[in-house]
């Protein structure tokens, strides 16, 4: 039969001995696990290599400062990097896309968002200096919808008051920073997608916190492309040259530049 368990008795006291029982409060299984995933995910992006060119998904940015800083790889201030949190954040998002394009590709979206042998579509200019990767590119949809293609497609994801504000004003207005981004890229594929400046793109905003999704035709804007084009070309000048471009904004208060990530080198003088 079953072999009998035997526990091991605990070795007894001497008589008078006084057991100190550790009372202090320890951190709790969530707070570890988090803080654990936290540390790697910083770890993993402290081993990536930087990118070693201007984002032209950031050509929106107020500050062509902010830019400047962010072209040069300019350490950030103390506390003000990414932070784990953040990371997961971001990881969310791109999970969202993922879902997103599924979701559009189920209705009839011939959408596409990879080359064949791999890789994003995007393009370089300025002998790599500026690059820009597109989220994907429709060539044909629904037929009810009325749209034409090829169209860009633009995806992001947001919480529920900075996604009501883009319902309700609208990509331009309430996020100029991703109509910029919209228009840079509809200017600068047109060179390898003919046609993609001359129809609307489709720009998506997936609520995080609800799953709602807003979905609203960006027709090019040309002016607002060569702005930015003309900003980007400015900020590699200014670089190349050791000129430090000017602040946006003239108060050390605006909200912009107290969440900034070189506010107290730009402020500081440092």
């Amino acid at each position: 039969g079953a072999r009998p368990v035997v526990f091991a008795r605990a070795p007894e006291l001497a008589e008078g001995t006084c057991v100190m029982l550790d009372f202090n409060a320890r951190p709790k299984i969530q707070e570890q696990i988090s803080q654990l995933i936290d540390t790697a995910l910083i770890r993993e992006r402290a081993g990536q290599t930087p990118r070693d060119y201007l984002g032209a998904s950031r050509l929106g940015v107020s500050c062509e400062r902010a830019l400047q800083y962010e072209y040069t790889h300019t350490p950030v201030d103390d506390g003000r990097d990414f932070s784990g949190r953040l990371l997961r954040i971001f990881e969310v998002g791109h999970t969202l896309e993922d879902l997103a394009i599924r979701w559009l590709r189920l209705i009839g979206f011939d959408l596409y968002t990879r080359k064949a042998h791999g890789g994003q579509f995007g393009f370089s200019v300025a002998g790599g200096r500026i690059k820009g990767h597109v989220d994907g590119i429709l060539n044909d949809g629904p037929s009810e919808l009325g749209m034409r293609y090829p169209a860009l497609w633009e995806c992001k994801t947001m919480n529920d008051k900075s996604w009501r504000d883009t319902v309700k004003h609208g990509v331009a207005k309430s996020k100029p920073v991703y109509a910029a981004q919209v228009a840079v890229y509809q200017a600068y594929m047109e060179g390898s997608v003919p046609g993609i400046s001359e129809n609307p793109a489709l720009f998506t905003a997936i609520n995080k916190d609800t799953q709602e999704i807003w979905f609203e035709l960006v027709p090019f804007d040309g002016g607002l492309a060569q702005r930015m084009s003309d900003r980007a070309a400015r900020i590699l000048k200014a670089t190349e040259v050791g000129e430090l471009l000017p602040r946006a904004f003239m108060d050390q208060t605006h909200f912009e530049c107290r969440f900034c990530s070189w506010a107290d080198r730009c402020w500081g003088g440092a």
